[in-house]
């Protein structure tokens, strides 16, 4: 997913930081061949030193991808994480709170979005669906940093839509389990979206 987004935003013209426990791998290095020049791998830390930055860590790694990253006080944050449970299950929180809403509780200060949590990486590669684009909700507290996130949604192809406040994860978070259960489990396979029709 991360590779995905970075890959595309860096075909942009954006400058994209990729990071994970091992940036001098060898799929980080092709990772950052494929992107091209205006992209670089580094470690946790100094790529949280960025303005705007993408989790997208598997749920059990989350929180401590978000401690070893230091202070993330006055950063865009995108969370595309889901707190799935194992052999999808279910969600980890739902309801009364939700993955997002622990993010922002890890990353104190952090301008949290929730964002691309409700589709596949292949959706993110390519959102046209013929003459129409996927649906992408996101939601957050900080207009200024939903504004951006919607530029960059909209940059790669999605239709993107403010769901409002951060609360609203908890049914986005949900939103996102029908698509992987769709998507994995009955049959639909991943070439699927969402999309919000108006009449």
């Amino acid at each position: 997913m991360g590779g995905t987004l970075g890959t595309r935003w860096a075909g942009l013209g954006h400058k994209v930081t990729f990071s994970s426990r091992n940036p001098e791998s060898q799929e980080m290095k092709s990772l950052v061949a494929k992107a091209g020049a205006t992209a670089r791998s580094t470690t946790v830390a100094e790529a949280a030193q960025c303005e705007v930055i993408l989790l997208a860590t598997p749920w059990p790694a989350t929180r401590a991808a978000l401690e070893s990253a230091g202070s993330l006080e006055g950063k865009l944050l995108m969370d595309a994480t889901n707190p799935l449970k194992a052999n999808l299950a279910g969600l980890e929180f739902g309801n009364t709170t939700s993955g997002a809403e622990q993010v922002a509780s890890w990353a104190p200060g952090a301008k949290v979005v929730k964002a691309f949590n409700t589709v596949g990486f292949g959706i993110m590669a390519n959102p046209k669906f013929g003459d129409r684009s996927a649906t992408l909700f996101y939601c957050g507290d900080d207009a200024s940093a939903k504004q951006t996130v919607h530029q960059l949604a909209t940059e790669l192809g999605f239709t993107a839509h403010d769901a409002g406040p951060l609360s609203q994860a908890r049914v986005l978070e949900p939103f996102a389990l029908l698509w992987i259960k769709l998507a994995n489990v009955h049959g639909y396979g991943r070439d699927i979206a969402f999309d919000l029709m108006r009449r």
